[in-house]
């Protein structure tokens, strides 16, 4: 055994690179949490929304970057509130044993209020759209949250 010298990263476990967790979260735990955020989503409460997340939250946008930190995710929020009007229905939630993973899948229910850059433009078009998150939690937050939904299916759906 060599003294004062570390393996490399690809050498050394999952959990040596993990951090370790304060607290263990069960599954209904999770579960509980993603209530707690889509409930908030449903009911216009960023705020609430912003409670359930780690400050240093990743956000994975559709066929976009990565946001980290729940300022960045704020700022999400008031872009998406300008120019979307949405609720989420027909929601299936999914934990992990551990509670450390998380999926959840729903029916967007959309009006287009106001045109997003380097989209169509928009005319207060409705439209109704299959979606789906995958989150990871850890000590009770959503460190990351990765959204997937069809582009192309939207963009047909608000006539362009």
């Amino acid at each position: 055994m060599h003294v004062g010298l570390e393996a490399p990263v690809s050498a050394r476990t999952m959990s040596e690179r993990m951090p370790a967790r304060r607290y263990q979260m069960s599954r209904a735990d999770t579960l509980a949490l993603l209530e707690r955020y889509y409930g908030a989503f449903n009911a216009g409460n960023w705020q609430g929304m912003l409670d359930c997340l780690a400050d240093d939250v990743a956000h994975d946008i559709n066929q976009g970057g990565r946001v980290v930190g729940k300022d960045a995710f704020a700022q999400f929020l008031g872009h998406m509130e300008r120019c979307y009007k949405e609720r989420l229905e027909d929601m299936v939630l999914m934990a992990s044993e551990d509670g450390t993973r998380a999926a959840a899948e729903f029916v967007v229910h959309g009006q287009y209020l106001a045109t997003d850059e380097g989209l169509p433009e928009a005319d207060g078009q409705t439209y109704v759209l299959p979606a789906g998150a995958f989150l990871s939690i850890v000590d009770g937050r959503i460190t990351r949250l990765t959204m997937y939904y069809n582009l192309a299916d939207w963009t047909a759906q608000v006539g362009a």
